[in-house]
């Protein structure tokens, strides 16, 4: 993207929004943690795509996207295992903080916990934090300071959460889906890469 594409004020406010969104969706107790998340992403996506987001990323989903999103999700799932494993260990707080996320998926089964990760959350999610928010500013301050700040700004928002696992694991999934999408140029690997982990590691395999 072109410093001239760069809109500050359009990049800046749906970052205040994303604060509100997740603000009301992690702290407030007020409907089901799922239903917020999923409504908190999918109108952050439904900006991007106003703002034409899309049609600067590369959104094939060939053969290539597919096996590069498989294995890194797999890739992101062992790193998980492992911090998970060692952070028991260091941290007396962090099987109860674990555990605490996963009880914001009271009063939804499991399946449609999958589905709404793997078809909505993932997806929409990738499409702004990467698809327009990592792209304008790596666009406007350079690849690596703009993968930084878009972590940071990523890792910022799930501090409504109180949850120093949940913060740390946002820190750790964003610098990594945002690497990749630095790396690969391809939004639809990091689509399939998001929805297939997060999917799985809440409602399939969880850790924990």
């Amino acid at each position: 993207m072109s410093r001239s594409a760069y809109n500050p004020r359009l990049v800046w406010s749906t970052v205040i929004l994303a604060f509100a969104l997740w603000f009301v969706t992690f702290y407030l107790g007020w409907l089901n943690f799922w239903i917020k998340i999923a409504f908190s992403a999918a109108t952050l996506a439904a900006l991007s795509v106003c703002a034409h987001a899309l049609k600067d990323n590369r959104l094939l989903f060939d053969r290539t996207a597919f096996l590069q999103g498989i294995a890194t999700a797999v890739v992101l799932y062992l790193v998980f295992w492992a911090g998970q494993a060692v952070s028991s260990h260091l941290f007396p707080f962090a099987t109860h903080q674990v555990g605490a996320i996963y009880g914001k998926g009271a009063g939804f089964s499991s399946l449609t916990i999958f589905f709404i990760l793997l078809l909505v959350t993932g997806p929409c999610e990738e499409i702004f934090w990467r698809g327009f928010l990592q792209r304008n500013l790596m666009g406007r301050y350079g690849e690596i300071p703009g993968w930084l700040l878009a972590t940071a700004i990523y890792t910022g928002v799930h501090i409504w959460s109180f949850n120093f696992m949940l913060i740390g694991a946002a820190a750790v999934a964003g610098a990594f889906w945002g690497f990749l999408y630095l790396k690969l140029k391809r939004l639809d690997t990091l689509i399939i890469c998001h929805s297939l982990w997060s999917a799985f590691i809440f409602a399939v395999v969880p850790l924990g």
